[in-house]
């Protein structure tokens, strides 16, 4: 871990030397040939900074971002850092690194490209600065594909393309045939709401017995009736005074 913070900070260093010898070269703007002092200093930049790429530990990124991210002319290197981390584990550990770096004038700065071999795949390193070479604007990690992996991650991405495609109208599908289900559903709750509450069937009402019919208008039964209890007392009818007359239950007639 020293080690690595120690190529950080030799890396940093030699950024700060080489910008700080920008004040004595010039630039043409115009034309493309490229003043001997900024190819020489744009040819040191990309081994030096693939190298501090490469000897980066994952436990040291947050910090490394946080150094670059406080530095306007180092937050290109921040940036850089997930560009590396998506493509680190294709590449493998660093072997070498090319001598031959390609120098460009590009719009507003100039652009240095250097090859480098890993385990798996050689990458194409590129890092960009500004016009006075006093910060770096950007770096673009490019690794070598066989014709095969190409291939194989074009079909992969056209798979994945069609499935999302054809996942999302079969789900479209599904939906648009629910929606008779959902109506009949609300039809069945709008019936349910509508209909009447059930009423409670009342109780049959329990049969009162009739009151005894008063039968003291009936004058011929009440002196026959009379006239029995006189003859069997033994008495006189006019000493009997009947009032009301009342049926007698069926079972006790039986009986008599």
């Amino acid at each position: 871990m020293k080690l690595n913070m120690k190529r950080v900070a030799l890396g940093l260093i030699m950024a700060v030397c080489l910008f700080s010898l920008s004040a004595c070269s010039k630039a043409d703007t115009g034309s493309q040939e490229i003043d001997a002092g900024v190819q020489t200093q744009m040819e040191k930049l990309p081994g030096s900074f693939l190298e501090l790429y490469a000897g980066l530990e994952d436990s040291q990124v947050a910090e490394f971002k946080k150094n670059m991210l406080s530095q306007d002319q180092y937050a290109a290197l921040a940036e850089g850092v997930d560009s590396w981390e998506n493509v680190k584990d294709d590449l493998g550990a660093l072997v070498s690194i090319g001598d031959t770096v390609k120098v460009e004038a590009i719009d507003h700065g100039y652009s240095a490209t250097v090859d480098a071999a890993f385990e798996k795949r050689n990458l194409e390193f590129s890092i960009t600065t500004d016009l006075k070479l006093t910060k770096i604007t950007g770096v673009a990690f490019v690794p070598e594909y066989t014709l095969g992996e190409r291939m194989e991650k074009a079909v992969f991405n056209t798979l994945m393309g069609m499935g999302t495609v054809f996942l999302v109208l079969i789900f479209i599908s599904l939906l648009i045939g629910g929606f008779q289900y959902i109506g009949k559903f609300e039809s069945k709750m709008k019936g349910k709401a509508q209909e009447p509450a059930l009423q409670p069937i009342p109780a049959a009402p329990v049969p009162v017995a009739e009151e005894a019919e008063e039968l003291v208008d009936d004058l011929e039964l009440v002196a026959v009736i009379t006239a029995a209890i006189a003859a069997s007392t033994g008495g006189s009818p006019q000493g009997l005074v009947v009032r009301s007359i009342k049926r007698a239950p069926v079972s006790k007639w039986k009986k008599a």
